[in-house]
């Protein structure tokens, strides 16, 4: 059942206060988040106050929205007004906004309590949260093991019950990845679908912020209340056509369903396997499955890693010391203060990309490197666009393993991209694509598997989804962690 329906009618029909669900949830934090670090800034103080604020309500009659007194996080990459803001980095220690991302103005005007922020790979570069300056967030259905990456400490606090919801940022498979880890709902919305502006910039023209969830369901009620034009960024659009909320129960009966053979390649047997029993799930529920090629993803990872590290190294070249955040103690000139200052404030992870990205950039490269990923990227978005005349939504796994243990994604770099490689076409087209899980693996790890769908068709993506919820319910579980409601 959904989570933030559940609060809703606990709260309005008096079962529990505000205030008392909030302290639940701040309890459970204070318990928990030394070992699952999901958390790097706990704001209690606001949290409570928001939840007075809503009690207040309820005692004189007044109706709530749905969203308004439910307990929720939000990545350390979307600003905050006059709440730290770090990116997870030692370079943005200390930094608090002067203004709120869109989303978050959004769900505060809605009656949204904010929890704290949640830990992410620093600047939301990696697929483990480890880069993060904090340290790594932990997998809250085993804590030898990674919570995903970069939106980790979302995907760990949301499946621990310590957040009802909480909003991510996905550049590449950054809300997918950790949700299919954490065995919960990751929605990476159409690119320009719900506004960027406040969203600390990785890449952006692959960035989307999106909701990370217990159920289908809640996915479409938080996508509904964030997904509207905003003229402070000139390339959203908003969402498209009906709530999805009033669309997410469709019957899926003659929807056909397009199983790319490329996905499969390089897939671990029992994530294969967990997918291909889902397969037949839909084919119970009437749906038709269609098998075929689409050559072209196989550039997506080099064409991904070469534009994202190009748009980085521009985008973080703001970050010099000199108007916010750290600052290198000792420097002998403003030239060798930046140096300094990035030298010490980012991590290997971050200047690595940084580098990348310069280089790709350079004169006598830029032709052979970034123009050459950026045609490519045409090719890419033109087999998404062949597939969408053969089937409704594509599925496939969100990655092709299980969440790897601490210490492996910063031994092998190299290798932990790779983990990366189903998640990446999606945003380098800039589709929408829901990870939900599909079963776990044989050391009780989940496995999750990702619909995708053609622009602005959220509400067909997460119809199917929910579909499948129903359908198999017995692939989510509950951990020993958080608030049980």
């Amino acid at each position: 059942m959904s989570q933030i329906k559940k609060i809703h009618d606990m709260l309005t029909s008096k079962e529990i206060s505000c205030k008392e669900l909030t302290q639940k949830y701040l309890d459970e934090i204070e318990k928990s988040n030394g070992e699952l670090n999901a958390y790097v800034n706990v704001t209690a103080d606001t949290a409570v106050a928001q939840a007075e604020k809503v009690d207040a309500k309820i005692a004189k009659g007044e109706t709530i929205g749905l969203l308004e007194g439910v307990p929720m996080t939000l990545k350390d990459n979307l600003s905050t007004k006059g709440i730290e803001t770090t990116c997870c980095s030692k370079i943005l220690t200390g930094y608090k906004p002067i203004y709120n991302a869109t989303v978050w103005d959004k769900l505060e005007n809605e009656g949204a309590v904010l929890l704290g922020k949640t830990n992410m790979d620093e600047f939301a570069m990696g697929s483990s949260s480890e880069t993060s300056y904090f340290g790594g967030a932990t997998n809250p259905f085993n804590t030898k093991h990674c919570a995903g990456g970069s939106s980790g400490g979302v995907a760990s606090a949301v499946g621990a019950d310590i957040a009802a919801y909480g909003l991510g940022s996905d550049t590449g498979g950054s809300i997918r990845q950790p949700a299919s880890f954490c065995g919960i709902v990751g929605l990476k919305p159409t690119y320009g679908a719900v506004s960027r502006y406040g969203l600390i910039a990785y890449a952006s023209s692959l960035d989307q912020i999106g909701p990370v969830t217990k159920t289908v369901e809640d996915a479409s009620i938080v996508y509904d209340a964030i997904s509207d034009y905003d003229p402070k960024d000139s390339t959203c659009q908003g969402r498209k056509g009906d709530l999805t909320f009033d669309t997410v129960n469709n019957d899926i009966k003659g929807m056909k369903i397009g199983i790319v053979r490329e996905y499969l390649d390089g897939v671990r047997d029992d994530v294969k396997e967990s997918l291909l029993n889902a397969v037949k799930v839909y084919e119970s529920l009437g749906a038709e499955v269609i098998y075929f090629d689409m050559p072209a993803i196989k550039f997506a990872l080099p064409v991904y890693y070469i534009i994202a590290c190009a748009e980085a190294s521009s985008n973080l070249g703001r970050y010099d010391g000199i108007r916010y955040g750290f600052k290198a103690e000792h420097y002998n000139g403003t030239h060798d203060m930046m140096c300094r200052t990035r030298s010490e404030g980012f991590g290997d992870e971050v200047k690595r990309r940084i580098l990348l990205g310069t280089y790709v950039l350079s004169a006598g490269y830029y032709d052979a490197y970034y123009k050459k990923a950026q045609n490519l990227r045409g090719t890419i978005v033109k087999a998404f666009d062949d597939a969408f005349t053969k089937c409704d939504f594509v599925l496939a796994p969100t990655v092709p393993m299980t969440a790897f243990e601490m210490g492996h994604a910063t031994s092998d770099p190299v290798e932990t991209y790779l983990t990366d490689i189903c998640t990446v076409p999606v945003n380098i087209a800039g589709l929408p694509a829901v990870s939900i899980p599909c079963g776990f693996d044989d050391k009780g790890l989940p496995i999750g598997m990702q619909l995708i769908g053609n622009k602005f068709k959220e509400a067909t993506i997460l119809g199917a989804a929910n579909a499948y919820e129903k359908a198999a319910g017995e692939n989510f579980k509950d951990t020993k962690w958080g608030v049980k409601l």
